[in-house]
């Protein structure tokens, strides 16, 4: 049976996800993760290895997650659909994985495998699957159930080596994202249910899972300690986490969302990521933070509800252990991702909820059984609920996931599920407007990026990319104007200095758009781009060496970049002609 509940496992799970394989990359992190990052599409190589343990880019350091991408580079190189198919391995082998650990810790059969199809086949782990920047989510819970699985060895028969595998997966995990933080918390909450090492009395439960990991009663202090080098793995890896973060812009401070509004957010977040798992509508790619426009009461109110469910989990639980594990499973992994500690502007995200609905689905697959025990036809009911359940959520997942086709695909669906509850949702239209644009779509492209303005006039980026848009329009002048607008908004905005250069050296205006060019690299030393665009106009200018100098660093940047090749040879022949 346990090779059925596999086997249907893989196939219901490649059913709904297999049209990914054709699906493009998308203009939401996408390119800075790999379509445009340099040292992912160098492939395995001792600098690119080098960079991903050293490099706080985009604001994380995961440098399994940016090795993950680099070897689907060596193999696939721009292909999009081996970077999906990656993605889905790696769902397809978490289910697999928590459907054993599971059977494993409690003997179990029928409900381990209904908690791993919920989780294999909810449209809320869409996001985490379809979207190949999310790698860092399903490869990161890979090595959260390994270090489950080792765990549940090392509880069977402690040692050092078997600890030491703990502790290598476990940082494994924090390397690939630091979600996993978290982990001992779970690790404790399984030594009391369901493995059964800390018993304040004897606790109901199938006998050979008693037998295999109860053993010598332990307190809990020891237990606690025993976790100490992997609370010592957490404390390091938050701290990195905070540095990165902080150095990368990511983290909002208290002028952006006050505490009042951070905590009233984080309440409701709670009480919204359970609404969507029992009923999963409305799902995007992005949530816009309300910020201070979210009623203090109503966080008070969810904060009320949230401590009056902790209250009867404790009061429950030595007779249902599985309500508490799954209850506080689920607060304890989204606290690091709930918005007090503020990153981003969203107010949450479907990819938060890949791990910590988990626990959830551990109350419902426990719960509705015992809720259902003396119904004289339990398990005709049992088996007609999932009958039903199972294929609604197929359907939906099957559906969320062809709004991730492609860019213009999903910012398309994001402003039509939220716009009534998001009604000033100007990220989206900006990034529809990418999206059009790149697609040749110009006047569509210049129509919502006027609209993303015009809900949040300040937004640098929109300026910045309908300037792109009107450039391509012809609109040059009016290009010009965004652009300046966009520097002047964020005085350090390489891309926007770059912009503005280009479309100054259009209108013949050399010396301005050398001044441009030079303030982007001073923002960004690292910018290619820029080092090839004053190059151009440096050898306009007759400077040859400069522009020799710069057309050099744009090729150490970006090894493969052939028209600042082109242009070097070019300025190479000049300058021994000059001779």
């Amino acid at each position: 049976m346990k090779i059925s509940i596999c086997i249907l496992l893989v196939v219901t799970t490649l059913a709904v996800y297999w049209p990914t394989q054709d699906h493009e990359f998308i203009n939401y992190d996408d390119k800075e993760y790999i379509t445009e990052n340099w040292n992912v599409k160098s492939k395995l190589t001792q600098d690119s290895i080098t960079w991903a343990f050293t490099t706080s880019h985009a604001a994380n350091w995961h440098p399994i997650t940016w090795l993950s991408h680099m070897v689907d580079y060596q193999f696939y190189g721009s292909n999009p659909k081996g970077h999906h198919l990656t993605n889905l391995f790696f769902h397809t082998a978490n289910a697999l994985l928590l459907f054993f650990i599971l059977f494993r810790m409690t003997g179990t059969l029928w409900q381990s495998g209904f908690v791993a199809a919920l989780f294999a086949l909810h449209p809320f782990n869409v996001e985490s699957v379809a979207w190949v920047a999310e790698r860092k989510s399903v490869l990161s819970t890979f090595f959260w159930f390994l270090t489950m699985w080792a765990y549940i060895h090392y509880s069977k028969k402690p040692g050092v080596k078997r600890y030491s595998l703990v502790a290598l997966l476990f940082a494994l995990g924090l390397m690939s994202k630091p979600m996993l933080v978290t982990l001992p918390f779970v690790l404790l909450m399984m030594d009391y249910w369901p493995l059964r090492r800390l018993r304040f009395e004897q606790d109901e439960g199938p006998e050979e899972i008693t037998e295999n990991y109860s053993g010598k009663k332990l307190e809990f202090w020891h237990l606690v300690w025993e976790k100490f080098p992997l609370i010592l793995l957490t404390t390091g890896s938050s701290i990195a986490t905070v540095i990165v973060q902080r150095s990368g812009g990511a983290l909002q401070n208290i002028e952006a969302f006050s505490l009042s509004a951070r905590f009233t957010n984080a309440m409701v977040s709670y009480l919204d990521y359970l609404k969507k798992a029992v009923w999963p509508e409305g799902l995007a790619v992005f949530y816009p933070h309300p910020g201070n426009a979210l009623e203090v009461w109503k966080g008070v109110l969810c904060a009320i509800a949230l401590v009056a469910i902790s209250a009867v989990a404790i009061k429950f639980i030595r007779k249902a252990p599985y309500f508490a594990f799954g209850w506080f499973w689920y607060l304890g992994t989204l606290a690091p991702v709930i918005g007090v500690v503020q990153v981003g502007g969203q107010a949450m995200a479907d990819r938060y909820a890949y791990v910590p609905l988990i626990g959830i689905f551990i109350i419902i697959a426990w719960g509705v059984p015992e809720l259902l025990a003396k119904w004289r036809h339990r398990n005709k009911v049992l088996v007609a609920l999932a009958g039903i359940y199972i294929p609604a959520l197929m359907v939906m997942t099957w559906s969320q996931v062809s709004h991730w086709k492609n860019s213009i695909t999903i910012f398309k669906h994001a402003i039509s599920v939220t716009d009534k509850v998001y009604p000033n949702f100007a990220l989206a239209h900006a990034n529809l407007g990418s999206a059009l644009s790149a697609e040749r779509k110009t006047e569509d492209a210049i129509f919502h990026f006027t609209k993303a303005i015009k809900l949040e006039p300040n937004f640098t980026l929109a300026h910045n990319n309908l300037g792109n848009a009107l450039s391509d329009a012809g609109k040059t002048e009016e290009a010009i104007s965004h652009y300046k607008l966009a520097i002047k908004l964020k005085p350090g905005y390489a891309a926007a200095h770059n912009n503005l250069g280009i479309a100054l050296s259009n209108s013949r205006k050399i010396d301005e758009a050398i001044s441009h060019y030079k303030m982007a690299i001073k923002f960004k030393p690292n910018f290619a781009q820029s080092h090839y665009n004053l190059g151009l106009d440096l050898l306009t200018a007759v400077k040859v060496q400069e522009a020799i100098s710069h057309f050099k660093i744009a090729i150490n940047l970006k090894p493969d970049f052939a028209l600042a090749r082109n242009n070097l040879k070019i300025a190479l022949n000049i300058s021994e002609g000059e001779k």
